[in-house]
């Protein structure tokens, strides 16, 4: 009896019970090809030609809803670099008054084709020296109503500054100016909205 080793008891088993999960997905696990099958998305619409078609048409309307506006004056629907106040008053300011830069394309033109049907009409010198003439004509026509483009844009800036601040002679508002001064006033964009010597809206 002395001397026996004696057996350690056996450990206790764990009797926690295991929390059954309640419900359950109701469906099969997918498998991984499927799930990422489902997951993937065209990067370009598949059909290429019918989303250009669409683009294509959706330019068009607004192509054809900027120039509606253009020819009534429809600020909202017009391009940004057109609309504002600022903007609506220097376009009523030049087609308030008849100025030499808006026939001065014209009015080249003109000198331009004299010149050469009389140079090719009359050989003499005299010929020559009238085609000359009316070639340096533009020229002089381009100084002087650039002069009175300038003397123009000058009082204009005046009156923007005291109706509008600094907003009134910001980027681009000269440029704006003379652009529409040199255009003839029937092919001017957007159309005029006042009458000549009427005053700016």
């Amino acid at each position: 009896m002395f001397g026996r080793e004696k057996t350690p008891p056996p450990p206790l088993e764990d009797v926690t019970p295991t929390p059954r999960k309640v419900g359950g997905k109701g469906h099969a696990t997918p498998r991984r090809k499927e799930a990422q099958a489902a997951n993937r998305r065209p990067l370009v619409p598949t059909d290429r030609k019918a989303a250009s078609k669409d683009a294509r048409a959706a330019q068009r309307r607004k192509r054809d809803l900027e120039y509606q506006a253009m020819m009534t004056g429809d600020e909202q629907n017009m391009p940004l670099q057109h609309r504002g106040p600022v903007r609506r008053y220097v376009r009523d300011a030049v087609d308030s008054q008849r100025t030499s830069a808006e026939y001065f394309l014209p009015a080249a033109l003109v000198l331009l084709v004299g010149a050469v049907a009389i140079s090719g009409l009359l050989g003499s010198a005299a010929g020559t020296m009238i085609s000359t003439t009316l070639v340096l004509l533009p020229y002089f026509y381009l100084a002087f109503s650039a002069l009175d483009t300038f003397l123009r844009w000058r009082r204009l800036k005046a009156v923007l500054t005291r109706k509008f601040g600094a907003a009134g002679t910001a980027r681009g508002t000269a440029g704006y100016f003379v652009m529409r001064a040199y255009q003839l006033r029937r092919l001017r964009m957007p159309k005029p909205q006042v009458r000549p010597g009427q005053l700016p809206r």
